[in-house]
């Protein structure tokens, strides 16, 4: 399982999109997000972050085609802060793209760069529209949102089982990946997480074009999956604390400047501090500390002044 770990960073959503065995699929995607109608896969070339060379960064899926610079990110719990780290990742990516073309970023030639386009592949519980355009300037006092110097823009898409039926249509893979969430969500309803990773795999159809792929690496399907639903509930486990916090934030705040803003700006707050930490966390490998770090707000305090005050 350690080993699905390191070499698959535990998303089932960039194996299948993220492999440069199967750029096939890749470029599907790419053509039913952006109507494009591409069809050399070979023109792809993947740059995911997957090593601590870049900050101790990773992604799910990047790559460039036509000079564009391409992130797709999997998101099983919704993060209104996905233009931010979509910035921090672009940061990383240009400095390994101007890295391995050997400019200096310091001379007095302006380096061509590719255009980023920043998706989120949402297959989260809750009730998303198809698609829903997330912008950093929303993370901005209004007063000053006009004036900003960076604006990020990151489009989500639904893609859980029942939604986003065009781009389902026009990515097949896309559209199979689908399925397996939504199988192993009901089967798991009726027993365990594992029992049902392997259930779903064998129930998947013949014709499904990933199955063989699955099949092929069934041990580090199932470690993926089991590591990122686990993940996942954690996230879950930190946001509501987050929540927690952040009201009684807001109480605080709302008797110095209005009980309604201060609650809004509480949980932000604490939202943002327990998902930044859980990230963190998770990216080190650290899932024990997570675990224990959820119900035990001593210890909680503790990571964030290791982590963050030193």
């Amino acid at each position: 399982m350690a080993r699905a770990q390191t070499q698959y960073k535990d998303r089932l959503f960039s194996f299948i999109f993220g492999s440069d065995e199967h750029k096939d699929w890749t470029l599907s995607l790419y053509n039913a997000v952006n109507g494009s109608s591409y069809d050399d896969p070979e023109s792809i070339v993947i740059t995911t972050i997957r090593d601590a060379l870049y900050l101790g960064m990773h992604n799910d899926v990047s790559f460039i085609i036509s000079n564009e610079m391409n992130m797709f990110e999997q998101q099983s719990t919704f993060n209104p802060n996905m233009p931010l780290r979509m910035l921090q990742y672009a940061g990383s990516l240009y400095e390994k793209d101007i890295t391995l073309r050997g400019k200096n970023k310091y001379s007095k030639t302006i380096i061509p760069l590719p255009v980023p386009r920043l998706l989120v592949f949402y297959n989260g519980r809750d009730e998303m529209p198809d698609e829903t355009v997330l912008n950093m300037y929303d993370a901005f006092p209004p007063e000053h949102r006009k004036d900003a110097d960076i604006s990020v823009r990151v489009r989500m898409i639904n893609v859980n089982k029942g939604h986003s039926g065009r781009t389902m249509a026009l990515c097949q893979p896309l559209a199979e990946y689908a399925w397996i969430v939504d199988r192993i969500r009901a089967l798991e309803a009726d027993g365990s997480l594992e029992d049902a990773i392997g259930i779903a795999i064998d129930e998947m159809p013949d014709h499904f074009c990933i199955k063989p792929y699955l099949e092929a690496h069934r041990a580090e399907v199932k470690a993926m999956l089991l590591t990122e639903y686990n993940e996942a509930r954690q996230m879950e486990l930190f946001y509501r604390e987050g929540h927690e916090k952040g009201q009684r934030e807001g109480r605080r705040e709302g008797r110095r400047e209005g009980r309604r803003e201060g609650r809004r700006e509480g949980r932000r707050e604490g939202q943002a501090m327990i998902s930044s930490l859980m990230e963190r966390l998770l990216s080190a490998g650290r899932i024990e500390d997570a675990k224990r770090a959820a119900s035990d707000p001593e210890y909680r305090e503790q990571l964030l002044k290791e982590l963050y005050m030193n």
